[in-house]
């Protein structure tokens, strides 16, 4: 009984060597991955840092300290002062939050109504409809840029809210593609009990399809919300005038006047920077769990 003992203290199970090196592999990747997530956040986060310090900083404590170094007082605000001021922050801010409230309410009811007529219905020249929203996606969009404008000087809605509101509204091949992937997990014996008790289209689409699409609408409409927010391109080309500027063409003509005042350029790209990185922090869940609610059917 003594000898078994000691023999079972004194045995160590040899490790198979493929076992030793995938635990290898794993610890490296392990190593691999942290080492690669924490450039990529410092690429990200490292930039927001030091415009974070400037926004703080005088212009004689930027040029006289290092980027890196902290301001000597974080109650230092008068760089955000003269930026909401001189900038028209404010006015933009308001501009941007009519644009992103109403392209919002537009762009979900027509996606919405788009998937759900090419989900349950069947017709003529459908596939080619779906062609024709996936060309949309691969041409790039600078080249019917000219046609674009024309079409908006001709609807008579340039310099208007109108103007980016009509490009904004319309909807494309991914939300129709999430859509639709919600639209699969709805039971199509829903809308055929409806129809027995009397229901029409818009009925069933109003009461029983619209409803159930309201995780894939937060996760676009956050996502759209956030796109307009820091698009420069359409509101400054089709809104030049200054009663119409938004954040962002707010910030451009910001710039272009205080080229030279770094701390309230600081001041001014975190003043824009703010609302769209809020709102997403915020809603990022929704945002995963809508794309994940989409992507498995049920």
């Amino acid at each position: 009984m003594e000898r078994t003992q000691l023999l079972k203290q004194t045995y160590k199970p040899e490790v198979p060597s493929r076992t030793r090196s995938m635990s290898t592999q794993r610890f490296v990747g392990h190593i691999v991955y942290y080492v690669l997530f924490t450039l990529m956040a410092a690429i990200v986060f490292v930039p927001i840092l030091l415009v974070v310090f400037g926004s703080f900083k005088t212009n004689l404590e930027l040029a006289e300290t290092s980027p890196f170094s902290l301001p000597r007082s974080f109650l230092h605000i008068d760089n955000y002062v003269s930026a909401l001021k001189e900038g028209n922050m404010i006015r933009g801010l308001g501009n941007s939050v009519l644009l992103v409230v109403l392209s919002m309410l537009g762009n979900m009811l027509l996606g919405t109504m788009t998937a759900y007529v090419l989900n349950r219905f069947q017709f003529r020249m459908k596939k080619v409809i779906l062609m024709m929203f996936m060309a949309a996606m691969i041409i790039p969009a600078y080249t019917t840029e000219i046609a674009r404008f024309q079409l908006i000087h001709a609807l008579g809605v340039y310099n208007t809210l109108g103007a980016p509101l009509l490009i904004y509204i319309g909807t494309d091949i991914m939300q129709i593609y999430i859509y639709m992937q919600f639209l699969e997990k709805i039971s199509v014996q829903l809308d055929e009990s409806a129809m027995l008790d009397g229901a029409s289209y818009v009925r069933i689409f109003r009461s029983i399809i619209f409803p159930l699409l309201l995780p894939a609408t937060a996760t676009l409409a956050i996502l759209k919300s956030v796109t307009i927010m820091n698009d420069i391109f359409v509101q400054q080309l089709y809104m030049p005038s200054a009663k119409l500027a938004t954040l962002a063409t707010s910030l451009t003509a910001f710039v272009s006047t205080r080229s030279s005042d770094l701390s309230q350029l600081c001041a001014g790209i975190i003043i824009v920077l703010l609302p769209s990185a809020i709102f997403y922090i915020v809603f990022q869940r929704y945002i995963f769990k809508g794309l994940m609610d989409g992507a498995v059917k049920g």
